[in-house]
């Protein structure tokens, strides 16, 4: 039912948004007000009681405080399914290669999904804890749109409101003067992002060859009275891109004959391309073609002297594109 995909969606949304954080810093001044100790505050990914934990457990820690705390951490919490957001997910778009541009890609819209998660501010003195708290909350209002390139195949950037849900603060100082405080800020947040599937190749999708077969008449058991019906989808216009020859003069809208400059690399009841015009060609004598004009729905256009002419062959066949109104050749067998 599935194949193996992986975007790394939620891999990217997660560092995204510890960017967010990883450069705050404090000023520590002393009683005159002189700064004395500008500190980046440490980031790390992981729970808030692991670095309790670690604080409670280690007493060593008090020797170097200023190293220690503050710090922060934050977590990817949960997700959930936004229904809010959903769009038609049948529905598909196709772009072009990011890298060369020479294949295009396919996908279905993407699913929304909200990603929670917790940052966890740890400090020792308030103030610093006020410091951290007031370089984040200007920014949210209560949404921050923080741009992440969600499928790098096919350059799907995408701006991810992250919303900032609440804030809670706890004060874990207990027990005598020698115990170590710790003040925890905790700010939770909602980052709404999109989940993509699988991305393939446009061109897979391109029927090449349909087959029906069928009985006539009413009896079954002649076998010889089955006939079978073959279609392969023909190209309306040339992919390869080498002009065989020229025209030799201006033709008008109602033209039935095309003078060329060379018709020895043509042939008869074949078709050619001429600025996206798809024309059969009848007959040819000499460097005169007898044509039928517009074929599969092409615009009937004036050419002038001097436009090249295209062969549409089985080479062009082979590289129809996913969405071209292409043709059918069939045949009775």
């Amino acid at each position: 039912m599935f194949e193996y995909f992986y975007n790394e969606i939620l891999r990217r949304t997660i560092i995204a948004f510890g960017t967010l954080f990883n450069s705050l810093t404090i000023k520590q001044t002393n009683s005159s007000d002189d700064v004395v100790n500008i500190i980046r505050v440490p980031l790390a990914y992981g729970p808030t009681q692991k670095f309790l934990a670690r604080v409670e457990q280690s007493p060593d820690l008090n020797k170097s405080t200023a190293i220690t705390l503050p710090r922060m951490s934050f977590e990817f919490t949960g997700l959930t399914y936004d229904p809010s957001r959903k769009v038609t997910t049948t529905q598909q778009y196709i772009v072009k290669d990011p890298n060369d541009g020479s294949e295009s890609k396919k996908t279905y819209m993407p699913v929304p999904y909200n990603m929670q998660f917790e940052l966890s501010i740890m400090t020792k003195l308030n103030d610093d804890a006020l410091q951290i708290v007031e370089q984040i909350l200007p920014y949210f209002q209560p949404a921050f749109n923080l741009s992440v390139e969600l499928v790098e195949s096919i350059n799907e950037k995408r701006d991810i409101p992250v919303v900032l849900e609440n804030i809670t603060m706890q004060d874990d100082y207990e027990g005598d003067f020698t115990s170590r405080r710790v003040l925890l800020y905790t700010l939770r947040f909602t980052a709404k992002t999109y989940l993509f599937g699988p991305v393939s190749s446009a061109s897979k999708d391109i029927i090449k060859k349909a087959t029906v077969s069928y009985l006539t008449g009413t009896d079954i058991t002649n076998t010889t009275r089955e006939v079978t019906y073959s279609a392969e989808p023909r190209a309306i216009k040339s992919y390869t891109g080498n002009a065989t020859t020229t025209l030799a003069s201006d033709i008008t809208k109602i033209a039935k004959t095309i003078d060329v400059e060379d018709a020895s690399g043509l042939t008869e009841k074949t078709y050619i391309d001429i600025e996206n015009e798809e024309i059969y060609i009848k007959s040819i004598t000499g460097n005169t073609l007898t044509v039928l004009r517009g074929r599969d729905g092409t615009t009937i256009s004036e050419h002038l002297r001097g436009t090249p002419i295209y062969i549409i062959n089985a080479a062009d066949n082979a590289l129809v594109e996913q969405g071209d109104d292409f043709g059918f050749t069939g045949s009775i067998v």
